[in-house]
Parts: C-alpha cells; structure tokens; sequence
C-alpha cells in the first residue's frame, strides 16, 4: 500500500506541474464538536458511563485550480452514548492528496487522480457507494487510489482500488471497480435542440475477501456399520463481482431512471450463508411543473447485502447503500419508527408523491396560495421458497435457509406473505397572513417491527398528528411553535410532543421542547403506561461562521435513520454542548 501511494503521489506531482504560477492556494476546513455531561436515569434507562463524552471532528483542506489535499481529524476517545466500542479511539482516518489535468468542465481532455482515502459513488449506490454520515456512525470510505478521466465530450469514466475504512481499521479486502458514463445528447445535436438529455451508465466493483475461518461444522451421518463424524466448509468465493447499467433521460417537464444490479454468489451471515447471486432492479418516474410535482418510482431486490467483512452485521463494512423509498421525517413522532432497507431479505418497494400549489387568490388558496403534498410508501416482502435441504449436507439453518445451497427460489412479480411497512402522509402549508404560517400533517403507519428491528413487537398501527405554526412578530423576531400526537395500542402507546422556539435574528435561539409517553399498550411487553417525559432546553448563539448551543434533557432511546439506513441510539440524560465552525 505504500508503494502504491508514493508512486501516485509521483504522478500527482507530474499533474501540479501543469498548474499556473498565479493560482492562489486557499486553506478551508471546519470544526463540528458534540459534547455530554452525562447523568444516569434509571427511569428512562440511561447510564453515566463517563463523566464527559465527545464527538469532535477537525477538517483542512488545501486547494488551488489543479491540487488539492485534505485531512480530517476525529476525537471520539470518550464517545457519546451509541458510540462506544468499536467507535472508541482518535486519529486522522481521512486524508488524501488529489491532481487535476485540464479543466472538466471544458469539453477537452481533463483527468483526476486521488491517492489516500476518497468516498465514490457509481450510480444510485447499488453496488457501490461510500460516504460520510457522522450522526450514523458511517464512515466506509476507501483507501487507495481513484482515477477520473474525461476522453471527450459527454464521457466520463472512472476507476478504483482500496481497502474499506471499518471504524479505526481497514479491511483486509480489496475493493476495485469501474463506472463510465455517456450524455448521448452531448453527440446528437437533435437532441440538444429538442431540450433532451440522454445519459447511459455501466460498473463493476470486485470484492477480494478471503475465506471465513469459523464457517465449520460436524455433522452426524449414517453409515452401514453406525455413524460418523465429518467437518464440513462452506466454500466462499475469494472474489464477488457486481455491475450495475442504467440510463436516465430528462426531457422537458419529464424525467425517467431505469437501474439493473446484479452481485455474485457470496455466502455470508447477513444472508444464511447460501449462494445465489442478488438483484436489484429499479424504476423512477417524476413530473414537475409550475404549482405541480408528480414522483413515481419502485424498486425490487433480494439478496444484496455487499460487504468488505462478511462477518460484519449492521451499517459497518457495506460496499452499497439501497434507498429506502420511504420519506425521511423531520418531526419528532413521524421519525419514531423510521424504515430500514431489507438487504439481504430483499423487498419489493413502491413510493408515490404528489405536491400541488393552488393559486393565490382562489377558494382553496385563499390570499398567499396553499401547498399540498402528499406521499405514499409501500414495502412488501418478495416471494422465497426455500429450499428443504434434502439433497445436499445442512451445515446449519439459518433464517428458513440451508448454509451451503442457494437458499430459495422467488418469483420476479409475486410478493411474499409480510407487509414490512406503509405510511401515507399529508402535509397542508398555507400562508394566513404576511406574519403567519401554518404547517399541517397526518400520517397513518403500518410499522412491522419484527421484521425491521427483530425480535417481537409484530405490526404497530400508528396515526401522526403534526400542527406547525410560525409568527414573525417583527423583522428579527420569529416565534414557531409545534404540537404532535401519535395514536397506537401497540408497542408503548400514545406519544405526545410539543415545541416552542424563539429565533432573535441573526444572533440567537431559544427551544424547548417535551415528548411524553402519554398512551396505554395493550401489549405483554408494557403491560403499564410509562408515562416518561423526554424534555429539552437549548440556547442557540451564531455569530460569523461560529456557532454555538447548550442545553439540558433527556433523549429517548430508539433509532436514528437516514435514507434507510438506521443505528439504535440508546436513551441519555445531560447536559449538552455543540460548537460548529467553518472557514
């Protein structure tokens, strides 16, 4: 690895040369620093298991026309609840240095070439996406080598080689791919005149990952003469291929995505250990005008759990990323059972969305104009039969599937028997007056919580009453106020929120804030009312690129999700400390 880097860092020199004498070098980077005073909380399950936790980031980066080099430094020695073990630890994981030839944007010859660690993503991310999502815990980038080159107009084509960043160590797989793209209309000009854009993209991505050591087993067979004893192995396959083709093509009003993955058999513990090769297969559609938006899409996959470590379970060591097709919420009791993507399972997802503005001066418009929008996701399971294991040795059983065989059977179009979740979401936001506005939502959600969190809990039916309003009493003086109630007999019951905060523009904010467990369950599970109120105090301050917030409260356990991916936060209680500044 470190040849590979000083000889990149030799043709990143070759690169720099090319840049000119009078282009300035600038210095930019940021400082994000969370920080609790924790106290335990046996009420709401929270622990002191430190007397101060921090997450702290540091980013540099130098740039100028044809280099850049950057460098990020994490502190999480004493990390915030949900970050401990494997998280633990500081350093500087994230650093590269980058050479530019020519200018990209110019239909010449322009190339980019990146040694260190880089985060890429090949299409919509089904085989490859690595990224940064700290309030997650990800952070899979890879470190190696990344090469960008531009042949000529409209082409884009791309190649990589690294070992995946898994918390404070690096994988011992390699990760190496290609992608290339193609904007046909850049060569049609018939297609430029007639405002339409074509674009065609393909990949590959290769895991190299050694065998599992512990994938063994003994198992008793029948002889003429009694029995015996034989280990058994499941073969993995040192290498697993993946591609990807696609094409988009936006067209006035109109724009359509059409995506197809495929992965090679790769036997790991997400998926039973059995062969088989995983899919997925996507289709978008959206429409978009004055006043309207129109967004339809669907999405099928199985059996596409992709990681540089096998054993790894959870967000950790993921080569992909599947969208969820569900709406990520920002109100508090929408986001209380978020859905998480079924990778290795698979799912059949569908996500439908409307947003109308009627016109100002109308019935339903009324002076300022009224904005609708309502969504509507579905995911359901796809259909597996699997297989009973009769002809082949069953090293173990493992989610109704055979270690060792190809697991099941699925029919493209037939879904399987389980609902995994559904929600449809109104939203009405409507202008009363020039200092009012008011924010409405209901959803109603069908949440199956076993599938999604395993265990027990089964299908949590679950209305969501949101009101939002906002009254600027003056030009620097803003006062939003939200009111919440989510309805259920399931799981722990009814949840009631409110919130209050003060903006004093440019400077300062004001919030507080309580979630109350207000409900009864008819579940064996809570066979009391909890009755728990998660409140909440913060000061905001902003000056410049600076700022600063403080507060005080409890923050309920439960999971944190973000475009279908999800990590269990647990419950704390404290004080709390932000500071972000850029520059």
């Amino acid at each position: 690895m470190v040849r590979i880097l000083l000889a990149v860092a030799a043709i990143l020199s070759a690169f720099t040369a090319h840049a000119q004498s009078d282009n300035k070098l600038t210095l930019s980077g940021s400082v994000q620093s969370e920080m609790l005073v924790p106290q335990g909380d046996s009420d709401i399950g929270a622990e002191k298991t430190e007397d101060f936790q921090t997450n702290t980031y540091v980013d540099l980066r130098l740039q100028q026309k044809y280099f850049e080099a950057g460098a990020r430094l994490e502190y999480l020695e004493h990390p915030l609840p949900g970050f401990e073990g494997d998280f633990k630890g500081w350093g500087v994981p994230h650093f590269y240095v980058k050479g530019r030839l020519g200018d990209s944007s110019s239909d010449r010859l322009s190339a980019e070439l990146t040694a260190g660690t880089f985060y890429e993503q090949f299409g919509s991310g089904f085989i490859l996406r690595t990224y940064e999502e700290r309030s997650l815990g990800i952070d899979n980038s890879l470190l190696g080598a990344r090469l960008m080159v531009k042949p000529a107009k409209g082409i884009v084509v791309k190649a990589l080689s690294g070992r995946q960043r898994t918390y404070w160590d690096w994988s011992d797989a390699w990760v190496s791919g290609a992608d290339g793209e193609l904007s046909v209309s850049e060569w049609v000009p018939s297609m430029q005149r007639h405002g339409v854009n074509l674009t065609l993209g393909a990949s590959w991505v290769n895991k190299n990952e050694a065998q599992d050591d512990m994938l063994q087993k003994n198992v008793r067979e029948t002889t003429a003469t009694g029995y015996r004893y034989t280990t058994y192995q499941v073969i993995q396959p040192r290498n697993v291929n993946a591609w990807d083709v696609r094409a988009q093509m936006n067209a006035g009003n109109v724009s359509l995505l059409a995506e197809y993955a495929q992965k090679g058999d790769d036997p790991s513990q997400a998926n039973g250990y059995i062969y088989g090769k995983g899919n997925v297969a996507m289709l978008s559609a959206s429409y978009s005008r004055k006043g309207l938006s129109l967004l339809l899409q669907t999405k099928r996959s199985e059996n596409m759990s992709f990681k540089s470590q096998r054993a790894r379970l959870g967000i950790a060591a993921a080569i992909n990323h599947l969208p969820s097709f569900t709406q990520d919420q920002t109100y508090a009791l929408a986001a209380i059972y978020p859905y998480a993507t079924q990778l290795a399972d698979g799912e059949w997802a569908y996500q439908a969305e409307l947003g109308y503005n009627f016109k100002r001066k109308t019935a339903l418009g009324g002076k300022y104009g009224m904005n609708v929008k309502v969504n509507y996701s579905y995911v359901r399971a796809i259909d597996r039969q699997f297989s009973d294991g009769a002809d082949v040795i069953s090293l173990a059983k493992t989610n109704n599937a055979y270690a060792g065989t190809e697991g099941y059977t699925s029919k493209f179009f037939k879904w399987g028997p389980q609902t995994y979740y559904q929600d449809l979401d109104i939203q009405l936001s409507r202008k009363f007056s020039k200092a009012f506005r008011l924010n409405l939502m209901y959803m109603n959600q069908r949440y199956n919580k076993t599938v999604i969190e395993g265990g027990s809990g089964g299908i949590i039916h679950s209305d969501i009453f949101v009101a939002d309003g906002k009254y600027q009493f003056a030009p620097k003086t803003t006062l939003r106020v939200e009111a919440q109630y989510l309805s259920t007999r399931q799981d722990e019951g009814d949840w009631a929120f409110a919130l209050a905060e003060l903006s004093l523009a440019p400077h300062w904010m004001f919030t507080i804030s309580d979630m109350w467990n207000c409900g009864d369950s008819d579940m064996d599970a809570y066979p009391e009312n909890t009755h728990h109120h998660y409140y909440q105090g913060l000061v905001t301050f902003n000056t410049g690129a600076h700022r600063l917030q403080a507060g005080y409260g409890r923050t309920r356990a439960g999971f944190n999700c973000s475009g279908g991916v999800c990590r269990w936060i647990p419950a704390q209680k404290g004080f709390t400390l932000s500071y972000n500044y850029s520059f």
